[in-house]
């Protein structure tokens, strides 16, 4: 009889259990944001193709990679989503799954517009080496800075003064007047809807050109090279507004 009880309980227990387990896979939603790679109006491609800066200087490039983190989803009545954690997008070819985020916890709802940041806080700098996207293995660490690269973007120009006609821009910094971490803003021209049936995807762009020419138009031939916190926030200005939203799908 103890067994045929023992039995019954656990009949019972697996009738409560197996629904709550449902109901929290059926909540999980899903929001995919891409980052599509552009120089101006065309798509990048590493060493091959040759760009053009606002000054007509011929370049190529053969590294971008760069952090965004602290993603918030900002609804239509003022609340919004968060999430602490970074990312680290990357233009190499064996890291291209990178340019995908796959999001599975964003709440049912309607979001107006997503924000994140361009870079790593000040908490996470100060750390040390950590792992994951922040793993000093990405080679986005300066051991001898404790601080992490924000971005890097590297090429070659024969306007470059630089041995091997390099460019070489790494960039960070988060104190006070070094401070390259940027808040970038991306209004949505359709509400992204998330529900338990349905999906989305967010596309991106994220134009390299920009880097290179506003507020700041950057001479290859002065600067090929940044080395010194004054320079870094100059191109960190102008990689504020690298992010372009391309469009809005929803899925069901």
């Amino acid at each position: 009889m103890r067994k045929i009880k023992f039995y019954k309980i656990g009949i019972l227990a697996m009738n409560v259990l197996v629904p709550v387990f449902l109901f929290s896979q059926k909540s999980q939603t899903n929001v995919t944001i891409q980052f599509n790679h552009f120089v101006g109006e065309k798509l990048l491609t590493l060493d091959d193709s040759i760009y053009y800066n606002s000054l007509n200087q011929t370049f190529t490039i053969s590294k971008f990679n760069y952090y965004i983190g602290q993603l918030k989803f900002n609804r239509n009545d003022g609340s919004s989503y968060f999430i602490d954690n970074y990312y680290l997008i990357s233009e190499d070819e064996e890291k291209q799954s990178s340019k995908s985020i796959p999001l599975t916890t964003i709440p049912e709802g309607e979001y107006i517009s997503l924000e994140f940041i361009i870079g790593v806080d000040s908490a996470r700098n100060c750390s040390g080496a950590q792992s994951s996207a922040l793993d000093p293995i990405n080679a986005m660490f300066w051991t001898w800075n404790t601080g992490y690269i924000f971005m890097k973007l590297e090429g070659k120009s024969k306007f470059s003064p630089a041995p091997g006609t390099i460019l070489e821009y790494h960039i960070g910094g988060y104190k006070q007047v070094e401070n390259c971490i940027k808040k970038v803003k991306i209004p949505f021209n359709q509400s992204v809807k998330i529900g338990k049936n349905n999906s989305a995807q967010i596309q991106l762009k994220v134009d390299v050109a920009e880097i290179l020419k506003n507020p700041t138009t950057i001479d290859f031939s002065e600067i090929p090279v940044v080395n010194n916190p004054l320079n870094a926030t100059v191109i960190a200005a102008n990689y504020a507004d690298i992010f372009q939203l391309i469009e809005i799908k929803n899925e069901k």
